[in-house]
């Protein structure tokens, strides 16, 4: 627990100075609390002004009606630089890959964005290629779950796409996951689908044991007092993936009601549960030889596409361009 409350000081430390500059410039303090975390997951040192800075140069640089251009930019501003140590040189890379997502048909919006900072990190060879077969896979999905399907699942789509699995196999992966959890308890609709796509990305576990692990986190979550409600199935599946992902409960929920008991935070008790699964998770990340190292790259950027899509919603920056479901 010494290292999660340290996670917990320097994650209360950075959200402070966030409020203190931003309070009035987000529609939402929460996605100050999302920004706040994805320093703390990738274990990044936060410096406000050069946040601000880049921050700045993400708004002068993007279009008059991009979403750059709102405070969807802060998502963005920690996402490179947490993950790039001269951001500002990776900007054109993550406009370049947004372009290529627009070019094979995705739409002009916040999701595309998270999808194109996925690519970014992955650092394809061929970004036109990688979009395409986002875009088929994007298309699978729909046909399979039309009403299900939005703007939302852009950034996993750009991930299952990076794997070399025949898209009609993956489809069916996916398919017989989101099945098997629906029988055993979860409730069918978009949380249990992202769940299924996460679980899908790990191809060396069969279908069965990862729902019977997922059921087992999900009973373990009733009995420590956590109702497991259908937005926690993400965090259920990043749990499924860490080896002994049941053994983690405990601390998590010590964390989660450490967050809950500090005046910043105590009106927020979905999101501090989902930080608490980020913070215990990342840890096991950084310590753990049982992963193999592409599972953990996996889980890494699972956690930034699952922070980023939260703020995204959170902000209502993608509300409008998700309100027809998708094309």
């Amino acid at each position: 627990m010494e290292k999660a409350n340290r996670c917990i000081e320097d994650y209360i430390q950075i959200y402070s100075q966030l409020r203190e500059r931003y309070r009035w410039k987000v529609s939402d303090q929460s996605v100050l609390m999302m920004v706040a975390s994805l320093y703390i997951s990738n274990n990044r040192t936060f410096d406000i002004d050069r946040f601000t800075e880049l921050a700045d140069y993400i708004k002068r640089e993007s279009g008059l009606f991009s979403p750059l251009r709102s405070e969807s930019r802060f998502t963005f501003a920690a996402m490179l630089e947490t993950k790039f140590e001269n951001p500002k040189d990776q900007y054109p890379a993550f406009i370049a890959a947004y372009n290529a997502l627009v070019s094979a048909g995705f739409s002009k919006n916040t999701f595309t964005y998270i999808a194109a900072m996925l690519m970014v990190t992955a650092n394809p060879e061929n970004l036109t290629s990688l979009s395409e077969r986002a875009r088929v896979i994007y298309k699978k999905m729909r046909e399979e779950h039309l009403f299900l399907t939005g703007h939302s699942d852009y950034p996993l789509a750009v991930m299952l796409a990076q794997h070399d699995r025949p898209t009609d196999e993956m489809i069916f992966h996916i398919e017989d996951l989101y099945s098997k959890l629906s029988q055993n308890g979860f409730r069918k609709g978009n949380d249990l689908q992202s769940m299924s796509h996460i679980l899908s990305l790990n191809e060396d576990s069969q279908a069965d044991d990862m729902v019977a692990l997922s059921a087992e986190i999900y009973d373990r979550m009733k009995k420590e007092g956590i109702k497991p409600k259908s937005m926690f199935y993400p965090q259920i599946a990043l749990l499924t993936l860490i080896e002994k992902g049941n053994d983690n409960l405990s601390e998590i929920k010590a964390i989660w009601q450490q967050l809950n008991e500090e005046k910043l935070f105590k009106w927020r008790k979905d999101i501090n549960f989902m930080m608490a699964v980020t913070f215990v998770i990342s840890d096991k990340i950084d310590h753990s030889f049982l992963l193999q190292t592409s599972l953990s790259t996996t889980i890494e950027t699972l956690i930034q596409a699952q922070q980023a899509a939260s703020i995204a919603a959170i902000s209502g920056a993608a509300v409008a361009a998700s309100s027809n479901g998708g094309e």
